[in-house]
């Protein structure tokens, strides 16, 4: 995918819900830094994402949603009670390790039988949520590098090789999710 312009700063969320459909990667403010996203059902935009990244497929990628019925058609049904735990976390800043569908692509989970997955509190990533579905979210960066807080940054790091930043301002979290097992409930990132 080509970008318009030089300077891929986006101000309209319609715009960045169309060019994540296209089969396009952007940055956008989640809770506490930048992400990258693009479609998770679009192999080869995930694969352009994580190769921006530099991360390995291996590691598998976070899925955020404008509301958890987004998600499901990535994630086993659990038991009602465990269910009704990890959705009273949300929205907000709880990512939980899920179990999958046979069919959900390795390409999101990676080396796991878990995908994790989020309802975001942000509102301009959830309203990019409401445009374009659920959407792969993982910190703008370079693998290792400290992720970008401000959409100034990401262009500077990473607008040559993104097809458009979302302008806006992160949340007020200074740490990424809270990441915890959905089945046990014990965390694996505090």
């Amino acid at each position: 995918m080509s970008r318009d312009d030089p300077m891929p700063l986006i101000q309209d969320v319609h715009r960045a819900g169309a060019l994540i459909r296209a089969g396009g990667v952007i940055a956008y403010p989640t809770e506490a830094v930048f992400g990258l996203g693009c479609d998770p059902r679009n192999e080869e935009a995930v694969a352009r994402l994580l190769a921006i990244k530099q991360r390995e497929v291996s590691k598998g990628l976070i899925l955020i949603a404008a509301e958890a019925a987004q998600l499901e058609p990535y994630l086993l049904p659990l038991d009602p009670q465990t269910t009704a735990r990890a959705h009273a976390a949300w929205p907000g800043p709880v990512t939980w390790l899920w179990p999958v569908r046979p069919d959900t692509p390795r390409w999101l989970t990676g080396d796991h039988d878990t995908l994790a997955v989020r309802v975001t509190d942000h509102p301009l990533a959830a309203a990019l949520c409401r445009e374009a579905g659920a959407i792969v979210s993982t910190s703008a960066n370079l693998a290792g590098e400290e992720p970008a807080r401000t959409d100034a940054a990401v262009v500077a790091q990473l607008g040559h090789l993104l097809d458009g930043v979302l302008a806006g301002k992160v949340g007020g979290r200074d740490r990424p999710s809270e990441i915890r097992d959905v089945r046990s409930g014990a965390v694996i990132r505090a």
